[in-house]
């Protein structure tokens, strides 16, 4: 039996274990609850949800999670579940309450899902679209927390775009799911103030946090129904959309300001990254090696650049390489990484130049 085959099988749901977890559901005072999330930041949902449900008073228990389907990861592209079934095993959930349909319309899964008779669905990045079928299933709603000021950044990447905007606050939304992208009413929001070294996946990473407590703490009222008649429909004229980012976005321009770039670099950390070619140049003979250069680490020279005739020229000032930019403007490159290599400090990568001058293209 293949691997896929198996991990399919140790994490599918089968209708006898489904109709006794509804039984046990059933027979319980406290009300079940479905989880649904997928990559790391949702594992700190999870884990509150975790906690809060162990208090003596906790009116729910998590029944069951829904993440993606298991999936090939890291150099050796072995098949591993998702992270959120990862830390949920490691606390001891059963297996067999781990639901990983393709799709959350899958007829079987849905099936599965009835039969557990869920009061609630939360959501916390589990990247599937919730069809109709799914959302008429709990009484209570699905209520999803989304990383941005609703009906601000609405779509598949709101922490990476309010980033590359240079937003200077953001925030997380407590919100009920409805078919429509991210644009059911509003429960609660928590403001947050940017700072403007951080990148996505600690913003991610903080924004999560912060709506794991929103969650905790706004539980009772969506639990008793008083959430759903105080919950603020957003303002649609308003809104501001976050589409999914492309691999094709991660090239750097040095046209554009160096701000741009900066917020750029921030946004897309972790993924995609941002990457530049450069060149190379012998000041012997003049031979010119072209590179491409992740970008890691950047800031903003806090002063203007004059670009004179050698305007391609990068140089090397105070532990970082300047780029020129747009505008005469100028970008401050901390840390860097060349194609297979682990990720270099400007200072070791300009020893490593011996001398040789780099121009950007």
């Amino acid at each position: 039996m293949n691997s896929s085959l198996m991990l399919r099988r140790f994490f599918c749901f089968n209708s006898k274990t489904t109709a006794v977890a509804a039984t046990s559901s059933t027979s319980s005072k406290k009300k079940p609850l479905v989880f649904l999330g997928s990559p790391q930041v949702s594992s700190t949902v999870l884990d509150a949800l975790f906690e809060a449900s162990k208090a003596p008073n906790s009116l729910f228990e998590v029944a069951a999670i829904v993440t993606q389907p298991p999936a090939r990861r890291d150099r050796g592209k072995k098949l591993m579940p998702s992270p959120v079934a990862e830390f949920a095993l490691d606390k001891g959930f059963p297996s067999d309450l781990i639901f990983t349909p393709e799709r959350a319309g899958e007829d079987t899964f849905l099936s599965n899902l009835r039969a557990l008779q869920p009061e609630l669905c939360i959501t916390a990045a589990y990247g599937n679209i919730l069809p109709t079928k799914f959302l008429n299933i709990p009484p209570l709603g699905t209520v999803n927390i989304h990383p941005s000021l609703l009906p601000l950044y609405r779509g598949a990447a709101p922490v990476q775009r309010a980033l590359q905007d240079g937003a200077k606050e953001t925030g997380v939304s407590l919100a009920f799911t409805v078919r429509a992208l991210d644009a059911g009413p509003v429960i609660a929001y928590k403001t947050l103030e940017v700072d403007d070294q951080i990148k996505a996946p600690d913003l991610l990473a903080l924004l999560f946090s912060e709506g794991s407590k929103l969650l905790i703490h706004e539980l009772p009222s969506i639990l008793d129904g008083s959430a759903r008649l105080k919950a603020q429909p957003q303002d649609d004229s308003k809104v501001t959309l976050a589409p999914k980012i492309s691999v094709e976005e991660s090239w750097l321009s040095f046209d554009q300001e160096a701000s741009v770039l900066h917020n750029k670099v921030r946004a897309f950390a972790g993924w995609p990254g941002t990457r530049a070619k450069v060149a190379i140049v012998d000041n012997e003979n003049g031979h010119h090696n072209i590179v491409d250069l992740k970008i890691i680490t950047t800031r903003v020279c806090n002063h203007s650049i004059v670009q004179g005739d050698e305007m391609d020229d990068i140089s090397y000032v105070k532990d970082s390489l300047v780029f020129p930019c747009g505008r005469s403007t100028a970008l401050e490159v901390l840390e860097l990484q060349l194609p297979g290599k682990k990720v270099f400090r400007a200072a070791a990568f300009w020893n490593g130049l011996r001398g040789q001058k780099l121009k950007k293209l």
